[in-house]
């Protein structure tokens, strides 16, 4: 059973995803959560980086809205099926994520592109803080780690997906990759392939965090179809309220 250490509610700050709005989160110091509670939190939108959960809890804009994806039903795009065979000739591995020299330059080569790209604050991300954030020790973590063989020198860590595997839900949390693969559309093709992942385990859905309209990092997440949104911030007594997004010319997209 899990023990909550502290539970607070973050005071509202500069909104980092959407300019001129103000964020707080809801966040709770957990450890010995089992898959069945983490589960129970998904659906409910929380979000989790190592020991600390959280869920958006902003007063004045419900922009934040958690997303997953149903497995049996998703159909990938045109462009998701091309990203799907762009990146078809790389080998991914699921396992546990760790913190190395190579994950952590992977990391710092993506955040530094993105930051000149994309005017992202900088970041300095220790071998301690990629521990804390990424590799916390939990049941339910997994990595899937891109390789391409054919690189010149040998095997080449290209990219890393950090998420979470419950019984009823594969929830994508964190993915980086090298900017010289950028063509390839990764960040799509991840997707693409978690689902998959999550089909052949059997799970329902997966979950892709928090679709912000506003915030081209986040849009990107209503793109993939059909998919279901949660209505507030259900509390652990209540029943999670999921409905089939509306479809590209407004029509449901359940199937």
């Amino acid at each position: 059973m899990a023990n909550v250490h502290h539970h607070t509610m973050e005071p509202p700050g500069p909104c980092t995803y959407l300019p001129g709005q103000f964020s707080s989160l809801e966040q709770k110091l957990m450890t010995e959560v089992t898959p069945e509670e983490l589960d129970a939190m998904l659906a409910r939108g929380w979000r989790r980086f190592g020991p600390i959960y959280f869920r958006p809890a902003c007063r004045a804009c419900a922009e934040c809205v958690t997303l997953r994806i149903p497995v049996e039903t998703f159909q990938p795009n045109r462009s998701q099926r091309r990203a799907r065979t762009a990146c078809a000739r790389f080998r991914v591995e699921v396992g546990t994520p760790r913190v190395d020299a190579e994950r952590l330059a992977l990391y710092h080569a993506w955040h530094g592109w993105r930051e000149h790209a994309r005017e992202w604050e900088s970041s300095e991300l220790s071998e301690r803080e990629y521990f804390l954030q990424f590799a916390f020790p939990h049941p339910c973590a997994r990595e899937l780690a891109w390789y391409d063989d054919d690189a010149e020198g040998g095997p080449r860590l290209i990219a890393v997906g950090l998420c979470d595997e419950t019984p009823r839900a594969w929830s994508a949390a964190y993915f980086f990759f090298h900017p010289e693969y950028a063509h390839c559309s990764m960040g799509t093709a991840n997707v693409v392939k978690q689902v998959e992942v999550a089909r052949a385990r059997g799970i329902p859905h997966v979950y892709l965090g928090y679709r912000v309209q506003g915030c081209a990092s986040l849009r990107y997440k209503g793109l993939f179809r059909p998919h279901e949104l949660l209505k507030g911030s259900p509390g652990p007594e209540e029943t999670p309220d999921w409905t089939p997004a509306p479809g590209p010319e407004g029509t449901s997209s359940a199937k």
